[in-house]
């Protein structure tokens, strides 16, 4: 089997292992992050994490911690074939020679070149994902029943394709996408190979056992989050946005008018849950990933 199919079959695994793991974790990370702003005197609709799961399971019951899966779970195969291959084929291209094992900076450029190419999968993905999982934060906070606008992922793509301006529509956030997919793959990648080498006691990490690689996977995870979280709530808050009555006219203008209503209290929202899923979620997706990377050979 080539590096190619190796790196695809690895990252598929590591990708599920990540999106079982960790999505119901995100689903609250997006409900936090696109719930309106309360008027002056008034409560939000969540008052935190431990609200917003409590809330969700009162009104959509279990299932609705998983709202939204269908459209990661459907292109998991291909983010991380994505991610993963264009990694490895980096790390070709930086080797100086061949099965010369990469520096922390190395790995710094091969993830963010891996990042620029999964933006173009990510956004569309992640567009539709999170319409479904922030409908019900955005109903009327006063309203007994979930509004429900969209019946699925297909159903939102339908509603994109015909009413939000055709393919182009599903790509709208792509630009705080690709902010925060290629500097934080870049320090994933780097965080995860820093601490591997750490544990190694050089660069040689191919004898690592896998309690090394659950840890240094999930400190990599949270590093990920840690330096591009504000980018990623203007990317949920641009992406959720009426497309015929728009509240930002773009990134820079959501960024300003978050930071001048909220604060910057207001560019860490659902931050929490954020780290809450990534360590566990980022440790499932690299042990599965390496563990079937080696067993490939």
């Amino acid at each position: 089997m080539g590096d190619v199919a190796k790196d695809l079959t690895a990252g598929t695994i590591g990708g599920a292992a990540q999106l079982i793991v960790g999505h119901p974790f995100d689903t609250i990370k997006v409900k936090l992050q696109s719930q309106p702003a309360p008027l002056p005197g008034q409560a939000p609709k969540y008052a935190g994490a431990v609200d917003a799961v409590k809330q969700t399971l009162s009104a959509e019951g279990p299932r609705g911690l998983y709202k939204g899966m269908g459209a990661p779970f459907a292109t998991v195969a291909a983010f991380n074939a994505v991610l993963f291959t264009v990694r490895g084929q980096m790390e070709g291209l930086l080797r100086s020679q061949p099965g010369a094992p990469l520096t922390v900076n190395q790995q710094v450029v091969a993830g963010a070149g891996a990042g620029v190419a999964v933006s173009f999968l990510a956004c569309p993905t992640e567009l539709i994902k999170c319409r479904l999982q922030a409908q019900s934060a955005l109903a009327s906070s006063d309203s007994a029943v979930v509004a429900v606008k969209y019946g699925g992922p297909m159903d939102v793509t339908r509603h994109v394709l015909k009413s939000e301006g055709g393919v182009r529509g599903l790509f709208k956030g792509l630009v705080p996408t690709m902010a925060r997919e290629i500097p934080g793959n870049a320090a994933m990648f780097g965080v995860y190979e820093l601490l591997k080498q750490s544990f190694a006691g050089g660069e040689d990490t191919s004898q690592l056992g896998r309690g090394s690689l659950i840890v240094a996977g999930g400190l990599a995870g949270a590093s990920f989050w840690v330096s591009v979280y504000p980018t990623d709530v203007v990317k949920s808050v641009i992406q959720v946005d009426d497309y015929k009555n728009p509240k930002f006219s773009g990134s820079v203008d959501a960024f300003r008018k978050i930071l001048a209503s909220e604060g910057v209290k207001g560019l860490y929202k659902g931050f929490g849950p954020a780290m809450a899923r990534s360590v566990p979620a980022n440790a499932a997706c690299f042990l599965a990933y390496e563990v079937t990377r080696s067993s490939l050979g």
